[in-house]
């Protein structure tokens, strides 16, 4: 009987591998599965099928394995029983019922030695995914162990879970250890799936920049896989290919909505829904639910909110947490925008009801489960010290054996080969350090691209905070009625604005370590001229800074010192008509390390008593505090038309 099902097992083999390179979007997967005899040829043909809901639901499926289910428990078919039963876990667990799938699969692992090794694969397979959603990471580890004990795995991975406990940076670098070194160069797949995971594990971290690299190689890689004519890939494979590209371009598309560019994002987040229907049809899939709900956001942002609405009400049905509190902030915010306050407080309420009850667990569990990880890493990582520790010891006794071997050659022959010895020495001293530099020189290369990577982050989580608080600034004008304090906020504002702009720069350049000047002063009137509308449109303003460079340490004060004077300018230089009005800004070089500034306009000039007035002024105190920074004074000359400010400056 075990002969016949092995040639049946066979056959069914033939058949898939068949389909794999024939099978099309009509294949009635459904009905092939009807057709044949038995549970364990069933769950052979389930398991091993893409794209098997082609046609008809999941839940069609179910309601077919239960019939069949019903009717092996009537006639006490153990292994069928047990066939349909893991079916039903797997489809349960497509349908994102992960507490059904779970309970079904747990009496199944329980009597684990009893089942054959797909039977086994099959239900391991379902519990850690089913514990990695439910966030039950101590579980997962358990199944894991079990995995690599009876062969399934080599290793037990953990980055994953370091992951998913927002340990990202650990994450990634674990990852990196454990994939990149079994990853070959033509593997294009597989070098897809490593950039678009290290891409993930940096944008969840917030290093957007970096993580958009990264999901652009894996998005070319993933195109040449899918594009390779010499490599013939089964329809399985293509269809795991297009599904990480619709994930890929879904990265794409999340990181420009990080970043705030939500125009740009929008066409990604769409075509990566459209893919990840396509071909993970009738799936529950949280990816989709991501890319939607990051649709509404971008669509809200930008003002539209009958496609905003259209997004949130696309039959979500979010299971993670953080999902769930994305989209009741974007209805709170869509409620808030559009004027219906008692429901946008009845959405931040229920964020509210939910983070508390995170809160009130999640601290502990988390730590608890972090703990777990990092004990069953520590031992995963001592029993690989110590196989590796073994290997070392036996390939060194191997090595001295060869070496005792190759001593007597060499004492018969060292009289007469002394020479060559001599000349083979030097030639491997020669390679050896020849391969030392260049080991060298790449890991200074990989070091210095790291640094300038690091920095540009800096700068860019700097620019983004001084942007949070210049948004601050801006909500408390909204709610502030004091012409004076408003004035003051927008003030303020602008010099948060001034230094936000610094940083900008900085990341944005080849060379982090200056700012060009020209194009800084150019960006910073943009950013006056936008709050100071009236004087600001008609003033005719001339920029001298051509090839001036300044460092950080300079160009912060520098910048708020423009700011203040510009401004000005705007409020109370051209107080009747600004149609003639000129603003000279000037700022080069001198011989050796000095430099000078000027800067002139033509309006009314400074009142008769600005010297008395100038101790109650702010903006003219932080002027001169700015001066003193830059180690010089700021100097005032009232001209026949206008004023003028320059100082001379290190």
């Amino acid at each position: 009987m075990r002969l016949v099902y092995t040639l049946l097992f066979s056959a069914i083999t033939c058949l898939v591998f068949a389909q794999d390179s024939v099978a099309t979007q009509n294949e009635d997967y459904y009905k092939q599965f009807q057709d044949l005899e038995n549970g364990e040829l069933r769950s052979f043909f389930f398991f091993n099928t893409p794209n098997r809901y082609n046609q008809n639901s999941p839940y069609d499926w179910l309601d077919t394995v239960k019939v069949y289910l019903n009717s092996s428990e009537k006639t006490k078919d153990s292994t069928s029983i047990r066939n349909y039963q893991l079916i039903e876990s797997q489809i349960y667990y497509d349908l994102g019922n992960y507490e059904k799938s779970l309970a079904i699969a747990r009496p199944l692992y329980e009597n684990i030695t009893s089942l054959d090794v797909e039977s086994k694969q099959n239900i391991l397979n379902i519990l850690d995914t089913n514990y990695a959603m439910l966030e039950l990471y101590d579980k997962q580890i358990e199944i894991r162990r079990v995995k690599r004990e009876l062969g399934f795995t080599d290793n037990v991975a953990f980055y994953d879970i370091y992951a998913s406990l927002g340990q990202y940076r650990k994450a990634m670098r674990d990852y990196m250890t454990e994939e990149k070194r079994d990853l070959k160069d033509d593997d294009y797949y597989g070098q897809a799936i490593y950039n678009n995971t290290i891409g993930n594990y940096l944008r969840l971290d917030k290093s957007t920049p970096t993580a958009l690299s990264y999901f652009k190689k894996a998005e070319g890689l993933i195109k040449v896989f899918l594009s390779d004519v010499t490599n013939q890939h089964s329809d399985k494979e293509i269809a795991d290919g297009r599904i990480l590209n619709g994930l890929i371009i879904g990265n794409i598309g999340k990181c420009h909505v990080q970043l705030g560019e939500y125009e740009k994002a929008i066409p990604f987040l769409e075509e990566s829904r459209e893919i990840i229907k396509k071909y993970n049809k009738s799936k529950f899939s949280s990816d989709i639910i991501e890319n939607t709900l990051a649709l509404a956001e971008c669509y809200l942002k930008l003002e539209n909110y009958s496609k905003a609405t259209d997004y949130l009400s696309d039959d979500l049905n979010p299971i993670k947490s953080d999902n769930i509190l994305k989209r009741n902030r974007i209805y709170a915010d869509y409620y808030f925008k559009t004027g219906d306050f008692e429901n946008s407080t009845v959405y931040l309420k229920k964020n509210i009801k939910i983070r508390d009850s995170i809160d009130a667990l999640a601290s502990n569990i988390k730590n608890q489960q972090l703990t777990s990880v990092v004990a069953q890493d520590l031992e995963n990582s001592r029993k690989i010290q110590e196989q590796q520790k073994n290997q070392l010891e036996e390939s060194r006794k191997d090595i001295k054996a060869r070496d005792d071997k190759i001593s007597l050659v060499f004492v018969s022959l060292i009289f007469t080969l002394i020479g060559f010895a001599g000349l083979v020495y030097a030639y491997l001293k020669s390679i050896k350090n020849q391969r030392l530099i260049a080991e060298q020189k790449f890991i200074i290369e990989n070091a210095l691209v790291e640094k300038d990577s690091l920095l540009k982050e800096i700068h860019h989580r700097v620019k983004n905070n001084l942007q949070m608080v210049s948004s601050l600034l801006s909500l408390q004008t909204k709610n502030t009625r004091s012409k004076a304090a408003i004035e003051a906020l927008e003030e303020g504002k602008s010099r948060v604005k001034a230094m936000a702009l610094i940083h900008q720069k900085l990341y944005q350049n080849d060379d982090l370590s200056v700012i060009e000047m020209q194009g800084y002063i150019e960006s910073l009137i943009n950013s006056i001229q936008s709050v100071y509308k009236k004087g600001g449109h008609n003033i005719n303003i001339t920029i001298d800074a051509e090839g001036v460079e300044l460092d950080i340490d300079r160009a912060i004060p520098f910048g708020l010192i423009l700011n203040e004077l510009v401004s000005n300018s705007f409020k109370y230089a051209f107080p009747n008509d600004d149609s003639d009005g000129k603003i000279y800004i000037h700022l080069r070089k001198l011989l050796g390390q000095e430099g000078f500034f000027e800067y002139t306009d033509n309006g009314i000039g400074l009142p008769e008593d600005s010297e008395e007035r100038a101790n109650s002024s702010m903006g003219i105190r932080l002027m001169n505090r700015l001066a003193n920074q830059l180690q010089t004074s700021l100097n005032t000359d009232k001209t026949t038309e206008g004023v003028r400010f320059w100082f001379n400056f290190k």
